[in-house]
């Protein structure tokens, strides 16, 4: 039944969402342009609240759990699972306080409305994948301005979606280059559920009915940890949130802080 409604409500759904892509994205320009970043990301954060409840048109559910005293004074990483494109608003929207940027392939910062115009402008890291200096200055950067505004980043760990929802071993790499520009940044884990289930069978044809969830966990303790004990902490953090088999530590990997 869920995937036939899905014939019924997922084009409508589609539609909803990038007509908020369009009209927004001339509001984006005009902030930014006339008022500078803060008029921007207000505008951004509107426009994430818009297209994080269009999920109500496919009967989803939001639910977004954040019991963390989380301070405004003191850069934070994010580390999340990912299952779909659908993560990203709920995260942008409720996180809000905290100045959330992303780690974005330069390929989406051309030729899709609001999304690639706050891409290029809206400060997060923009990386050529098949570049790997390019990709190390960006994250250096990003890391900077993290410092500088004390805003934080959002890391989709795993590197792609987890089109069936398991969880994939979480990269280490971008969290550990940051870490080294701000060391003192909080690494605090996000555990997202059931956005997969949205897309299960395409872009198009989506299902109705799915609780969508972003759960914020508990940060991790970093004393006395390199940077793949810090990672595997907030990747085994969210896998008994989600109820996913726990990994153990690679003991030839050498990537620390250090």
């Amino acid at each position: 039944m869920s995937k036939f409604l899905g014939y019924i409500f997922g084009p409508i759904f589609n539609i909803v969402f990038f007509l908020f892509l369009c009209i927004f994205h001339p509001i984006q320009w005009i902030c930014f342009r006339l008022f500078g970043y803060k008029a921007h990301k207000i505008s951004v954060d509107i426009l994430n609240l818009f297209l994080t409840y269009s999920n109500w048109v496919l009967f989803n559910s939001v639910t977004f759990k954040n019991g963390q005293n989380l301070h405004t004074d003191r850069p934070i990483i994010f580390v999340a699972n990912h299952q779909s494109m659908y993560d990203i608003p709920g995260i942008i929207w409720f996180l809000r306080k905290h100045h959330p940027k992303f780690i974005s392939k330069i390929e989406l910062t051309k030729n899709i409305p609001s999304i690639s115009y706050n891409l290029r402008v809206g400060g997060g890291a923009n990386i050529n994948r098949k570049d790997s200096k390019q990709s190390v200055s960006e994250l250096i950067k990003l890391g900077r301005r993290m410092k500088e505004n004390t805003w934080s980043t959002v890391i989709f760990a795993e590197g792609t979606r987890a089109k069936d929802g398991q969880i994939k071993p979480f990269n280490v790499g971008g969290i550990a280059t940051l870490l080294k520009v701000v060391p003192d940044a909080l690494i605090v884990p996000i555990a997202i559920e059931n956005s997969w289930k949205i897309v299960r069978y395409g872009k198009f044809f989506l299902t109705v009915g799915n609780p969508v969830k972003w759960t914020v966990l508990k940060p991790i303790d970093k004393t006395d940890k390199n940077a793949e004990e810090i990672v595997l902490a907030a990747e085994n953090a969210i896998r008994e949130k989600l109820n996913q088999p726990t990994r153990l530590l690679d003991i030839d990997a050498n990537t620390s802080l250090k």
